[in-house]
């Protein structure tokens, strides 16, 4: 199935409920059949961050394949990374179906999955199994249990096991979906989060990233990224889905419980980076995700404050043609603009 084909199957997916669609979706992935973008990558689009080279800098979030079961096709389809996740300690179902929600009209997802996943074990060998070296780079997205968890013993634990096989490893604290877990982005428990993981990170091993929330108060915001800093972590990724429901929302489903991402999320998510950006400086790489869905979005993040972007909802709505248009798009702006390559521009407008 070519990438054109892949995305006129698309919209037969969405007749089906949402989960279920994207179930087959992954399914097909992992078949090989959706494809792999055949043109050459836009030198302008390559960039550096994280010690690591990309070939553009958009890549796929956490969420969309949570037990890397298509890790080589989706990066075929043009992403310049991906991240897969979040994995937890132990399998766990997550919550009770249904939990996924199309907001057509909105061009929004509303999700309360609650970090469903085959747990470790079965990540690991996946990811180990995977054929190297790797087309693009590759991260892993962790979290805890909802049950018996006890974060600072789990995060470490996950990074300690997952360091070898991945480029980089996202501390999950901001999912609403598993109570309790956004406590965890105050300063005292993420530094002895950071701390353990510090503790068991070998010299060489991957950057750490953590995942926030676009609900925090921008007076946390500084403590934050002070104790990111203080700890070792190397960026952040900014942001994961909101529980704010705003009344532009037309959907039946606006009012469900869960996380809301794509374009309702789009501004907030764009001002808290800006924000960081501005508290942060050059001393932590971040990672925009929120509602991106053209080129015009993914600069528009970039010059910001992002030297890499993410894409979820969208990617869900426009399949796989979406990945090479935004490239296409993204190194046409850079041009107009006048920049000579994705890292001229980071910060440009913060």
């Amino acid at each position: 199935m070519t990438p054109s084909l892949a995305s006129l199957v698309t919209p037969l997916l969405r007749r089906l409920d949402a989960e279920t669609a994207h179930g087959l979706a992954l399914r097909g992935l992992a078949a090989g059949l959706a494809g792999r973008d055949g043109g050459r990558p836009d030198p302008i689009l390559a960039t550096e961050a994280l010690g690591l080279r990309f070939a553009n800098p958009i890549g796929l979030a956490a969420g969309f394949d949570k037990d890397a079961v298509a890790v080589l096709p989706l990066m075929r389809l043009g992403f310049g990374f991906v991240e897969a996740g979040t994995v937890t300690p132990r399998p766990q179902p997550g919550n009770p179906r249904p939990r996924l929600f199309r907001l057509a009209e909105d061009a929004a997802v509303i999700n309360r999955m609650g970090f469903n996943n085959g747990g470790l074990e079965a990540y690991r060998s996946r990811v180990a199994a995977l054929a190297r070296p790797l087309p693009a780079p590759f991260g892993a997205n962790i979290g805890v249990n909802k049950e018996a968890a006890d974060p600072e013993r789990d995060y470490p634990a996950l990074y300690a096991s997952l360091a070898p096989l991945v480029d980089y490893v996202v501390v999950n604290v901001s999912s609403p979906n598993t109570p309790g877990l956004r406590d965890l982005q105050g300063e005292e428990r993420l530094a002895r989060i950071l701390a353990g993981i510090a503790a068991v990170r070998q010299a060489g091993q991957p950057p750490v990233l953590v995942k926030i929330a676009p609900d925090l108060a921008d007076a946390a915001l500084g403590p934050l990224i002070e104790t990111c800093i203080a700890q070792g972590a190397a960026g952040l990724i900014v942001s994961n889905t909101t529980i704010a429901r705003p009344e532009s929302l037309r959907s039946a489903h606006r009012a469900q419980a869960g996380g809301l991402s794509g374009a309702p999320l789009r501004d907030r998510a764009t001002a808290v980076l800006r924000q960081c950006f501005r508290l942060a400086g050059r001393r932590l790489v971040l990672v925009g995700v929120g509602g991106i869905a053209s080129g015009a979005d993914a600069l528009a993040r970039i010059k910001a404050g992002a030297s890499l972007v993410q894409l979820y909802t969208a990617f869900a709505y426009a399949g796989p043609a979406l990945v090479p248009a935004l490239q296409r798009e993204l190194a046409a702006l850079l041009r107009r603009d006048g920049f000579t390559s994705v890292a001229d521009a980071v910060g440009a407008d913060a």
